[in-house]
């Protein structure tokens, strides 16, 4: 096992797998991954799956399954995807039992199709709580406005909640208050808080391709100086709005009455521009209490040669405000920034999506 990944999860970090397939399944590489690597859960996306669709063979017998007895695409890739993530829980499961279900988790998105139509993404979270039915799941719901309440709704019946797609820290206030009220009406249901868990899936590394666009864009070299620093400012401020929360008297109350905190998630954490270290987002965002999830390529490197050195969050959060101060010196308005990267995140998992029925469809007509 990797000394420098047992490091970072000595030092609060859970660590999970941005990846799964059924290949990766069947083969029993997840859970050498969690025995050799420290992963302690999964999660998923439409990219995901339509990647893991178009290789291979895995999927084929399923797929003959279902063509043979008619299924129609949509529910086709409802039964290929669940099925997945519940033999990932299967595998998980161990985990989630051993931190009395704080890890072990696995996530699946609702179809991101329905972002912007809160009552049909609650009617698929239930859809998918139910056909997966496996305690350390979790229902990804993306944090668009209409989002927000479809989040309050399913953690008030009990459904454990992965937020995605969150850029902003005005909106990642607005998860935590919806997280909040989720809890309290669950709580006067009389529903078993320590059941409810959730993850804030706060997104790293889109942050810096959008600002550093721009900052070339802007042409001066005070501009370029600050290239590759928005996103991890960024990330850090929202553990700072997080420690906020956490601090209230609100939080506390339910605290008392069992509840778990909702624990930011570093999301899209694999780096893509190759001038910066590809252990960026994993380096400088080490705190306790967090979430990193990263593609298998960035597992490996942090393993191989990231440097660990303990918290790299909360000793910089008046660098962090220093750096948007900056930022907005040099003519970046974030509140476009985080707009066009919420925009453009829900329409390139709509794409996916649409690829991966496009896939499955091809594929049943193959079988």
């Amino acid at each position: 096992m990797s000394e420098i990944l047992q490091r970072l999860a000595g030092h609060g970090v859970a660590i999970w797998l941005d990846d799964i397939s059924r290949e990766r399944l069947r083969s029993g590489n997840l859970a050498d991954l969690v025995r050799d690597k420290n992963v302690v859960g999964v999660t998923s996306n439409p990219t995901i799956f339509a990647s893991a669709l178009s290789k291979g063979d895995a999927y084929d017998g399923q797929l003959h399954d279902l063509r043979v007895r008619g299924v129609d695409v949509g529910e086709a890739v409802r039964a290929v995807t669940t099925y997945d993530i519940r033999w990932a829980c299967d595998v998980l499961r161990p985990v989630y039992d051993a931190t009395a279900g704080l890890d072990g988790r696995v996530s699946i998105e609702v179809d991101p199709r329905l972002a912007r139509d809160t009552e049909r993404t609650v009617a698929e979270a239930r859809a998918l709580w139910w056909l997966v039915d496996r305690p350390n799941l979790y229902i990804k719901i993306p944090a668009t406005v209409k989002g927000l309440p479809a989040i309050t709704a399913a953690l008030a019946e009990g459904i454990s909640v992965n937020v995605t797609l969150i850029f902003s820290l005005e909106r990642y206030r607005s998860v935590l208050d919806a997280w909040l009220t989720g809890l309290e009406a669950a709580k006067a249901k009389g529903l078993d808080l320590s059941r409810i868990a959730s993850v804030g899936s706060f997104f790293v590394s889109r942050v810096d391709t959008e600002v550093d666009k721009r900052l070339e864009a802007a042409g001066t070299d005070a501009a370029r100086a600050l290239r590759g620093r928005a996103a991890v400012a960024n990330a850090r401020l929202a553990y700072a709005a997080f420690e906020e929360v956490i601090a209230s008297e609100r939080w506390q109350a339910l605290a008392a009455a069992g509840a778990q905190p909702q624990r930011p998630l570093w999301a899209s954490t694999g780096t893509k521009n190759p001038d910066y270290p590809d252990t960026l987002y994993v380096d400088e965002l080490v705190t306790s209490g967090v979430v990193n999830t990263m593609p298998e390529k960035t597992l490996d490197a942090v393993g191989d040669h990231a440097k660990i050195d303990g918290d790299t969050v909360r000793p910089y959060y008046e660098q962090a405000w220093d750096t948007m101060a900056a930022l907005k010196e040099a003519g970046i308005d974030y509140d476009d920034v985080v707009r066009v990267l919420e925009d453009e995140g829900v329409e390139k998992f709509e794409a996916s999506w649409n690829e991966l029925i496009d896939t499955v469809a091809a594929e049943l007509k193959k079988a």
